[in-house]
């Protein structure tokens, strides 16, 4: 039985609060009602910013870029050509189908690009400049004809970097928009910007909620909580390191859970005392601080067997693995969004640079789905073509004693007047 050496003394929330949802539903109607005059109102009021065009024109966007350094530009490349490489990797191993299930009958699936996508790269207290790597880049990889992709200023400033892997990323459109009224014009389309096919990217509980929200309108990526991070470690790494790993993740938000889970009752003392002296000098303590005290969790399992179980209970967003056994975990782990295996991989590479996507399912999602990657661009559509009257007469034979158990009268004259027309005509191929 496992045993709680430290609980988190709030609950993670699901979902956003009736006062959240409403406030978010009527600035989405008055975006849709009013368009860019709305749109202008919320971001003076919320960031700020009143440019006479929120799109950036190429000169603008060159400048930006030609004003960033270049050793900053040469690592947003390297991080965007590692992302690049396995994007593309995932995109070939995807295929499409056709089949011939019964003589003349041929079946199907064609892979297509979403037709268009609006991109959402926060800023904030962390200008997100991987997100443009994450998500633009991801979506041109899968054939994207058009991104659009939004960005807020940060302190009535443009964001540079962000803007320059945006850009480099492969980006339409860009325009310095954030918040509700970024995906509120994305989504719907306004005066100044055409409505997408689908949004993606994180941000902030107004930005989450708006996304819910639209979710039919337009399609969405997931629905994200809170960042989570969860360490699964025994006495094969040390407490320090331990630490190091949840505090990279707290510092996220007040509200991300970080969570050690082991099978080493010294490692759990020392990674809390680790936890404590290094929120002495971590530069984003008051954060990080906040989500330990109120979200943090230390476990202590008997074994490996009851790590995992725990650990795919939690079904949490990030899970760093460090054992002795790190494949037991690769191969038994059902639930979660992206593994790392071994002290010399971690979570911040797969945020930053590594090359998989770091769009990841939060709140207990990762039972049901994975996270962003090349094909939640790609829809797979089916076709079907029969050429038998044999074959025709053999599925509307079936097809129509099927209908009648549903009493789907129109369905089953629809199999009954091929059976009517094709029994006892010859294939043409025969």
């Amino acid at each position: 039985m496992a045993e709680y050496l430290k609980k988190a003394t709030r609950k993670a929330a699901h979902g956003a609060d009736s006062q959240l949802t409403q406030r978010v539903s009527e600035l989405l109607r008055n975006v849709e009602e009013q368009g860019e005059k709305a749109v202008r109102r919320m971001s003076s009021e919320f960031d700020k910013w009143s440019p006479e065009r929120f799109r950036l024109s190429d000169s603008e966007v060159d400048r930006v870029v030609s004003s960033v350094d270049k050793s900053t530009v040469a690592d947003i490349e390297f991080a965007q050509s590692q992302i690049r490489r396995f994007a593309q990797a995932q995109l070939a191993s995807l295929r499409p189908v056709e089949i011939e299930t019964l003589p003349g009958v041929t079946l199907g699936h064609k892979l297509i690009p979403v037709g268009s996508v609006g991109a959402y790269v926060p800023g904030g207290r962390y200008p997100m400049v991987a997100s443009a790597h994450m998500s633009v880049l991801t979506a041109k990889v899968a054939g994207v004809r058009r991104v659009a992709a939004c960005t807020p200023p940060i302190n009535g400033v443009l964001p540079a970097e962000t803007i320059t892997a945006m850009a480099l990323a492969g980006a339409d459109e860009i325009y310095v928009l954030g918040g509700v009224q970024a995906v509120a014009s994305l989504a719907l389309g306004t005066e100044f910007v055409d409505r997408v096919d689908m949004l993606v990217g994180p941000g902030n509980a107004l930005v989450a909620e708006a996304k819910r929200q639209l979710y039919g309108r337009v399609g969405i990526d997931l629905m994200a909580g809170p960042t989570e991070t969860l360490i699964v470690a025994d006495d094969s790494v040390d407490g320090e390191i331990c630490a190091v790993d949840l505090l990279g993740q707290a510092e996220h938000g007040p509200t991300s859970p970080a969570i050690l889970v082991t099978n080493s009752h010294e490692l759990a003392l020392a990674t809390m005392r680790e936890v404590e002296r290094q929120l002495q000098t971590l530069p984003t303590a008051d954060i990080a601080a906040q989500s330990w005290a109120d979200y943090g969790q230390v476990i202590l399992c008997a074994d490996h067997k009851e790590m995992l179980e725990v650990a795919n209970d939690l079904a949490f967003e990030h899970v760093q693995i460090m054992t002795s056994d790190d494949d037991y975990f690769l191969e038994n782990m059902v639930n979660y969004g992206a593994l790392f295996l071994g002290p010399m991989t971690n979570v911040s590479y797969g945020d930053k640079v590594i090359g998989t996507n770091h769009t990841l399912p939060t709140q207990s999602a990762a039972r049901y789905t994975g996270g962003l990657w090349v094909g939640k661009f790609i829809k797979t559509v089916t076709y079907q073509r029969v050429t038998s009257p044999e074959s025709s007469t053999i599925i509307g034979e079936y097809c129509s004693r099927l209908c009648a158990i549903e009493r789907f009268w129109g369905h089953k004259e629809q199999a009954d007047i091929r059976v009517r027309r094709y029994a006892g005509v010859r294939s043409a191929q025969g």
